[in-house]
């Protein structure tokens, strides 16, 4: 057994020392996190749970306290402590009415509250109806009080109406220790009383630990529920946007390739063409001969150019993927400054933590990536420089992706014209590089911009949205 012990606290130290530890605190703390919901329906459940349900619930609630307090007492026979503690519950009752009231003001005109204020006053109510509670269970028997069942439906209320996860653990756990520490105030002052009632448990540590074990299991599996509810969601939210992406992306490609095929056609004929009239011409007319030379150049180019649209085809060939978009962009950089090539270019990456992953064709990403990285790579031309990948998680849980060089730049009067299709700024280039990139990113409801000046480098901005159908508009 001792062995046991020692092999296991070895194990633990080494983990903590390799760091395997903090990772697997890491991925459990992901695992069960719960996202918050989107503001809509944050307000339906506050709606649904705070003003339908417990808002009657506690009129009824208040009338019936206020009763038994003035009209016919149903606490009992008490002892002289206990007698102050519930004239001060009565006092504390007009407090608690009070308190509501300004709650129930803001839940009937919670069209016209903000959120952030809205969930503040939740959390604060809940928290007040705890006390409250616990002032009443103080009142009527402390830890053998009926009211004691209530606790756990204001952490099954809170699990609806405080969805944040600090929040709502923080929330269930002081609810639980108000219930602690009424029961504890019961018991002093019947000890100092010295007359604990014959009714009561000989061992009253015993229920305590019983009902807080209960309190605290509720606790944790509403937090559970929600979790696994949580991952239900996201996983059929998921698997709806794969559905409906690769009908997308299929049916782009299918578009795609028709449009590429209309196109080839004719210019096959325009070539045969050219062929019979040259041969025709052989007599020779320069004239003649100078303009079909012209048209047999321009034929090929138009060719060369289709035959890179063409990637558009390619749409239905691949499949969406869950990617993470850091192993992308380190990917990316591999292709574009491989170790081998010993580019003088100093790569910075900054990176943030929890991304959602990018559903998307991989090679999509991979072609907007590696464009933006050998756009930087030239813009440097050779020259010792700097790039600079910066990777976050924004609030509303979309990607935010940018690459700086600190080249030249780009002139003011390009931005407008950059991601347009056969514009480029290079001699050799066709123009398709950016305007692929505008479109990837696009497809998906992602957006791109430019932020540059002259000296100063460029800086291109990728967002991608966590939740968006893919956009077919450049298509029809």
């Amino acid at each position: 057994m001792k062995n046991a012990w020692q092999r296991l606290k070895a194990s633990l130290v080494a983990n903590s020392q390799t760091g395997a530890f903090p990772r697997f605190l890491d991925r459990l703390i992901e695992v069960l996190r719960i996202p918050p919901p989107d503001s809509p329906k944050l307000l339906q459940r506050i709606r649904f749970m705070e003003r339908d349900i417990i808002l009657p619930i506690k009129v009824a609630g208040i009338a019936m306290v206020l009763h038994s307090f003035y009209f016919s007492p149903w606490t009992g026979i008490v002892l002289s402590e206990l007698e102050i503690a519930i004239e001060s519950t009565q006092y504390f009752v007009w407090i608690y009415i009070g308190v509501n009231v300004i709650v129930a003001a803001l839940l009937l005109g919670m069209r016209w509250v903000p959120l952030a204020v809205l969930e503040w006053s939740v959390f604060t109510i809940s928290l007040v109806d705890g006390i409250f509670l616990a002032a009443l269970t103080l009142v009527t028997g402390g830890y053998d009080s009926i009211l004691y069942w209530l606790f756990l439906g204001l952490i099954m209320r809170s699990a609806i109406s405080v969805p944040r996860a600090t929040s709502q653990l923080m929330l269930n756990f002081t609810l639980c220790a108000y219930y602690v520490v009424a029961g504890a105030i019961d018991i002093s002052i019947a000890s100092t009383q010295q007359l604990l009632l014959v009714d009561r448990p000989e061992n009253p540590a015993e229920t305590l630990l019983l009902r807080l074990v209960l309190l605290i299991l509720m606790t944790l599996c509403c937090y559970s529920v929600q979790v696994l509810l949580e991952r239900q969601r996201q996983a059929e939210e998921e698997a709806r946007e794969f559905a409906v992406r690769e009908g997308q992306l299929h049916s782009a490609g299918r578009m795609a390739a028709e449009f590429a095929h209309q196109i080839k056609n004719p210019l096959a004929i325009i070539n045969n063409a050219v062929f019979s009239l040259k041969r025709a011409l052989r007599e020779g007319r320069s004239e003649a001969t100078e303009q079909i030379r012209i048209i047999e150049e321009e034929v090929e180019r138009s060719d060369r150019i289709i035959t890179q649209v063409m990637g558009y085809a390619q749409l239905s060939e691949g499949r969406v993927e869950k990617l993470n978009v850091t192993e992308e962009l380190e990917h990316a950089i591999t292709q574009v400054f491989p170790p081998a090539a010993n580019y003088k270019v100093e790569i910075h990456r900054e990176y943030g933590p929890n991304f959602p992953p990018l559903l998307m064709q991989r090679r999509h990403i991979s072609e907007v990536f590696v464009n933006l990285l050998q756009n930087a790579r030239e813009a440097l031309d050779g020259k010792p420089g700097h790039i600079f990948v910066r990777a976050k998680c924004r609030k509303d849980y979309s990607t935010e992706v940018s690459i700086f060089d600190d080249g030249p730049g780009i002139p003011p009067e390009k931005h407008e014209r950059i991601f347009e299709a056969y514009y480029s700024t290079k001699e050799k280039g066709t123009g398709l590089g950016l305007a692929t990139v505008k479109h990837n990113v696009e497809l998906y409801g992602g957006s791109i911009r430019l932020e540059s000046e002259l000296g100063k480098g460029a800086r291109f901005v990728l967002l991608f949205p966590a939740r968006t159908l893919m956009r077919l508009d450049n298509h029809t």
